[in-house]
């Protein structure tokens, strides 16, 4: 017999000036509640009410500020929201940041920033509940397991509502939400928002050409196609994880993602720093996978690793070959995958590219709290009509997957 929803007592709420302000066991029992990483192993045990995730780890997230890459200078100022009981238990929190500007969110809010600046508002700062420079779906309102999660959910929402209050934002952001936390935000006046990413399923494929018989003839014959040139200038493929990860795998992709950063956003996110903080503290749940030419690297792409669901974060290149993204970013991670028992794929963020390869479209979830009541409805009447063309949009996406008879096969 399942326990009655109770309504927690005595909770104190506070914002502390960053993850690493907190106990590690104690934020990790509640990002990853009955996981634990161990020997460079990931155990989970019957407490594990969802996949693990390694992105609100607290490795990772105090990675982040230990190394700089969030904090003053880069305009995120560290604000998680804790709730404790009245004998200091952390019960609930949320990995919250005061920002300064809308860079590295993957959700964008720069057209409702300058409408409203422009009306004489103030659109920074603002609070944002997400993993930095991070499109990847996973929790964020972080309960302890049991009959009062709900309510702690909930008390969490409110509680970012408030601080927003308190710090004068303009708003509360909490972007690639899982559908419970979404669930609870919008039911406390958060405005919802979806859009589509694209991401790839093992239905029982057993090996690479168990997925390839799954696709039509004339897809099967271009994956077949894409491979092979990706490979035809005698490349070879090399996958790094765990103790054998060195600072010289690290440099070499550094250089790699920095090349990418600088066409793509202008500025890197991330420093040389927290990639090697990242291999000192979370080498086990990194999948570093590179190509070589001459036995010198010249592409690579850097892979997370969660109890189910490989996420694809960066790549980069210092030579054109033709299909290398495709070849290093997916199909490798494909690879990866069905060798490691993972059944999910996550490429990132946007890539209608990715369709023709065998990733199908997923409609991802954020949840807006708007202070100024004038900007609300303005932004309101805008989601409205942008999630009626969002469902439309991932309904004619969902009919040109390259599947045969239009659906992949059912999971054996």
């Amino acid at each position: 017999m399942s326990a009655e929803p109770t309504e927690p007592t005595e909770l104190v709420l506070q914002a502390v000036e960053g993850v690493s302000a907190v106990d590690r066991d104690d934020w990790n029992r509640l990002a990853n509640p009955g996981w634990r990483r161990e020997g460079g192993a990931l155990v989970g045990d019957d407490a594990a009410c969802r996949p693990y995730d390694p992105f609100v780890d607290h490795d990772f997230l105090s990675a982040l500020e230990a190394t700089g890459c969030v904090g003053p200078e880069a305009g995120w100022y560290p604000r998680p929201l804790l709730i404790r009981t009245a004998d200091d238990e952390l019960v609930a929190a949320a990995p919250n940041y005061l920002k300064v500007h809308s860079q590295g969110e993957y959700v964008f809010d720069h057209g409702w920033a300058d409408a409203f600046e422009r009306a004489g508002g103030n659109y920074y700062p603002k609070l944002q509940v997400s993993v930095p420079f991070t499109p990847a779906t996973g929790p964020r309102l972080l309960v302890r397991p049991g009959p009062d999660e709900d309510a702690l959910r909930t008390h969490l929402a409110d509680g970012l509502a408030a601080f927003a209050h308190q710090a004068d934002a303009s708003s509360v952001h909490a972007t690639f939400l899982l559908e419970e936390d979404w669930d609870t935000l919008v039911a406390r006046g958060y405005l919802p928002r979806t859009d589509v990413q694209f991401h790839w399923e093992d239905r029982g494929y057993g090996d690479f050409e168990g997925f390839l018989a799954a696709l039509s003839s004339r897809k099967r014959k271009q994956i077949r196609r894409e491979r092979r040139d990706a490979l035809a200038a005698v490349l070879d493929i090399e996958w790094v994880t765990g103790s054998d990860l060195t600072e010289a795998h690290w440099d070499a992709f550094f250089g790699f993602y920095m090349d990418t950063g600088a066409r793509k956003w202008g500025r890197p996110y991330l420093n040389r720093a927290f990639f090697s903080a990242l291999g000192e503290t979370m080498a086990d749940r990194v999948a570093l996978v590179l190509a070589r030419r001459d036995g010198g690297p010249i592409a690579g792409a850097l892979n997370l690793i969660g109890s189910d669901t490989l996420y694809g974060r960066y790549w980069g290149c210092t030579e054109d070959h033709p299909f290398l993204h495709f070849e290093i970013c997916y199909y490798q991670a494909m690879d990866f995958a069905l060798a490691r028992g993972l059944t999910r794929v996550e490429a990132g963020a946007q890539g209608e590219h990715k369709l023709a390869r065998g990733y199908e479209p997923h409609a991802t979830r954020s949840a807006h709290y708007i202070l100024h009541p004038g900007l609300r409805r303005a932004i309101a009447e805008y989601l409205d009509r942008e999630r009626n063309a969002m469902e439309v949009e991932r309904g004619i996406l969902a009919e040109h997957v390259p599947f045969r008879r239009g659906a992949p096969p059912e999971r054996g």
